[in-house]
């Protein structure tokens, strides 16, 4: 059996699910079968450790990589090497510089293809174009053009300068290019294809007729375009948002994940056209939220709410034949729950995975959820460099956090000793902090945090890491301060 894992990048639950009719019609209203996980949450609240974790099956305080530490080590097998392992054809199709082979989400992949390149190649172009003017634009360009391979360089800065729509963060091109490779491959073998589309990250620049879709009848286009979307200087208050631009911004997210949303259908159709479809498990989910504007905060750092953590999880094949379900479940549970559907033993990397499998016949179910933010991204530095004096209330995001989340109730714990608490079934928006009134209940989760935090290695993160300047560069364009 094929397996397909497509995360959307920054996919709020809540607001997929706004889009979709029902969960049954996630795959499209002429595919029957498949199951909704209604209470699915990420181990962390960002790209890099969230997508570490869903391919090692571990937590950050076990695989090491985060904001500290931007790097997965080979220390833990991935879900696409133990696939390598078992003779799958392994592909990757990326759209986030994070996820690439400079912060080790390469290992296991026979074909990794990122999107934001013409020619696949470590020289970034794009960087001179988006960073320089003028004469300066024309005279680092060609100094870059020469570093490397000229034609491959040349190639990535005529695609990025003139070819790649400012509007699709790379999704069309992905699935263009998972329709050619589809055609093309070996079918002598299964294979595991991975996607990351990346459209509902800011900033938001939906394609301008699904913008008009999703915005209030009384915004046009052009205002929505001239809403300001600096997360950073939002949250050190060096610019002024209103309910309106919140409203509008909700309205622009909404589009990016209706059409990445449908560019997942189309991987659906590309697959029944390849007649792979009844032999493939595909499993469908994002990597974190987004916060916009709630609990005072923009972007997806600096928190652990529920706007964040809790994420979309579709899977259709094997044994999911349909429904919802309202387990909870975690991304790390899905490493576990791929082999079981595959039925591959894999003893050492079982031995490794802290996911518990959310198999049919697994017989298991969890009762809590743990996610971890271990250090923030981007520092206080970093964004006081950008914005300017941080007032005193942003520099208390300066910690680490985790939480502890039941059916009932959410724990968040700080490493400045702040405690927070939350009656989610009562208060899902996370609105009524009640540790102060809930002694009991903040000493007994409190206490099996500590028990799960004792329960395993953690990760040696010692050595450094570094990134070259174009990938830098890049990654401040999506608003990664470094």
């Amino acid at each position: 059996m094929n397996v397909v894992l497509v995360v959307m990048d920054t996919a709020r639950a809540d607001v997929l699910e706004s889009v979709l009719s029902s969960p049954a019609t996630f795959t499209g209203t002429q595919t029957k079968g498949g199951t909704y996980f209604n209470q699915s949450f990420a181990s962390a609240p960002w790209t890099l450790p969230s997508h570490a974790s869903l391919f090692t099956g571990t937590t950050p305080s076990k695989h090491g990589a985060h904001a500290g530490h931007k790097h997965l080590s080979n220390h833990h097998a991935t879900l696409a090497e133990i696939l390598a392992n078992e003779g799958y054809e392994t592909v990757a199709v990326s759209n986030n510089t994070w996820i690439s082979e400079e912060f080790g989400f390469d290992q296991g992949f026979k074909t990794f293809y990122k999107t934001w390149q013409y020619v696949q190649s470590e020289t970034d172009l794009g960087r001179v174009a988006r960073q320089e003017e003028g004469i300066d634009k024309l005279r680092k360009g060609l100094r870059a053009l020469f570093d490397g391979n000229p034609v491959t360089n040349f190639a990535n800065a005529v695609y990025g300068q003139f070819f790649r729509k400012t509007e699709d963060d790379g999704a069309a091109r992905t699935n263009e290019w998972i329709e050619d490779w589809l055609a093309s491959r070996d079918d002598m073998r299964p294979f595991f294809l991975f996607v990351n589309y990346l459209e509902p990250h800011l900033e938001y620049r939906p394609p301008r007729d699904r913008a008009i879709e999703h915005l209030p009848d009384d915004v046009t286009y052009e205002e929505a375009m001239d809403v300001p979307q600096d997360a950073w200087d939002y949250i050190a208050g060096t610019v002024e948002m209103t309910g309106k631009d919140f409203e509008i911004l909700r309205s622009l997210y909404r589009a990016e994940i209706s059409y990445v949303h449908e560019r997942v259908e189309g991987v659906v159709e590309m697959l029944k056209g390849a007649d792979e479809w009844e032999d493939t498990l595909l499993v469908v989910t994002g990597d974190h939220g987004e916060n916009i504007g709630e609990h005072g905060l923009m972007d997806h750092q600096y928190a652990l709410y529920d706007t964040l953590l809790h994420v979309p999880l579709f899977v259709h094949g094997g044994p999911f034949g349909g429904g919802e379900i309202d387990d909870i479940v975690q991304l790390i549970d899905i490493p576990p729950t791929i082999l079981d559907v595959l039925d591959v033993d894999a003893p050492d990397a079982r031995e490794q995975f802290q996911g518990i499998s959310f198999h049919p016949d697994a017989g298991e179910t969890r009762e809590h959820a743990i996610s971890e933010y271990l250090a923030p991204q981007p520092s206080m530095d970093a964004i006081e460099e950008r914005v300017g004096e941080l007032p005193n209330d942003v520099r208390e995001y300066d910690r680490s956090l985790r939480a502890i989340r039941t059916g009932e109730y959410k724990y968040i714990r700080g490493s400045d000793g702040s405690e927070e608490l939350y009656d989610v079934r009562n208060d899902p928006d996370e609105t009524d902090d009640v540790a102060d009134t809930h002694d009991d209940i903040v000493d007994e989760l409190a206490a099996q945090l500590d028990e799960w935090l004792t329960s395993f290695n953690h990760a040696d993160t010692a050595d450094n890491v570094s990134m070259n300047e174009d990938t830098k560069a890049r990654l401040e364009d999506l608003g990664y301060l470094q």
